[in-house]
């Protein structure tokens, strides 16, 4: 048959912002493979959401609050893979007023960055076949003008950025660094737009080859991959997991 396993038993991952939408799947994905999981959410304990989160360990964080990053770090043990997934849009409403964007760039850049940073020697001495890794989730946005959220598209900007720029910097250390770039995913922070016809024939009619969104689990066998020993020889790159969407 033409699929593919992975086996991640023994390995410890942290997926921020894994209640939900693509984390929820990476996480889940993880934790099928063996890994031990925990997941990072905004509520107060993992009984709070709808979604079953029984198999993975919780972690309150807000990633846009400095001091609840830094707690989030040191309650960790032993950590041989981040997923930098936490974010999202519209944080302190519109992003094209100054305060907007700066809370914007706040939750999904510099949150995300003084994590992996906070992670660091516990990332060094990971033992794990292949390296440690970073997977940082970024966006189409990172290249291509998204004319509604600005700070939202700075941000996956700068991640792409940092996720070359750290990998180059931690190459000595054991640790790989890389990001995926999802398309238009379904998921309920995507809702909105998937319901609007004239965007659907524009980002999904147009701009998509495969004419269709994707799914969550779309993005889990990439991001899992290269977190193995399969992909020891890769880093520094983002890979994008958007049915077509760039060569149009």
């Amino acid at each position: 048959m033409n699929t593919v396993s992975f086996d991640f038993t023994g390995s410890n991952v942290l997926v921020t912002g894994g209640t939900r939408g693509i984390g929820h799947a990476i996480a889940t994905g993880f934790a099928k493979a063996g890994a031990d999981v925990i997941v990072t959410g905004t509520r107060s304990s993992a009984e709070d959401y709808d979604d079953d989160l029984h198999a993975f360990g919780y972690r309150q964080c807000r990633i846009q609050e400095p001091e609840s990053v830094d707690a989030l770090a040191a309650s960790l043990g032993e950590l041989d893979i981040l997923i930098n997934n936490a974010g999202g849009l519209y944080p302190a409403g519109d992003e094209y007023k100054p305060d907007g964007y700066a809370a914007s760039v706040q939750q999904n850049l510099l949150g995300p960055m003084r994590l992996t940073m906070r992670c660091h020697e516990r990332l060094k001495s990971s033992e794990v076949p292949g390296g440690a890794s970073v997977v940082n989730i970024v966006s189409m946005s990172a290249f291509r003008s998204a004319v509604f959220v600005p700070g939202y598209a700075s941000s996956k900007s700068g991640l792409l950025a940092l996720t070359m720029n750290l990998a180059r910097r931690w190459a000595d250390d054991g640790i790989r660094v890389n990001a995926i770039a999802p398309g238009m995913i379904d998921t309920r922070m995507t809702a909105p737009a998937l319901n609007i016809k004239q965007i659907m024939d524009v980002e999904i009619g147009f701009h998509t080859p495969l004419k269709r969104p994707g799914t969550p689990q779309d993005c889990v066998g990439t991001v899992l991959f290269l977190c193995t020993d399969a992909a020891s020889y890769i880093t520094g790159t983002t890979v994008a997991v958007d049915g077509g969407y760039l060569t149009v």
